[in-house]
């Protein structure tokens, strides 16, 4: 247990002996993190990297912007559509971006 009164100097040298550094890393312009649907935006974030024993951890703090991630359309579904449809590439790139990728979809909104 550790006590709550420690410095921070002793809190590092305690970590030290434990075989556990903790450092902030200076000068961070911006830090992303993508998933799937979505992306996390850090401008001016404060980063800490933690090493215990060869492993290290990474904690970020600030506000993020959450954006919505465009997804790619892949020019073979574009080429489906428009062969499908008789409408050109582009009118089926499109229908694609509005249907989200739905390639049935974007063939009826065309079909229509």
């Amino acid at each position: 247990m550790i006590p709550g009164n420690l410095n921070p100097r002793q809190l590092n040298q305690i970590m030290k002996r434990l075989g556990i550094n903790i450092k902030e890393i200076e000068n961070v312009e911006k830090v992303i993190i993508q998933t799937k649907d979505k992306e996390y935006i850090f401008d001016d974030a404060q980063v800490t990297m933690m090493d215990a024993q060869g492993q290290k951890t990474y904690q970020i703090a600030g506000r993020p912007k959450i954006v919505e991630r465009k997804k790619e359309i892949p020019d073979e579904d574009v080429k489906l559509v428009a062969e499908k449809t008789g409408k050109t590439e582009e009118e089926a790139r499109k229908a694609l971006e509005e249907t989200k990728g739905d390639i049935a979809e974007a063939i009826i909104l065309l079909s229509q």
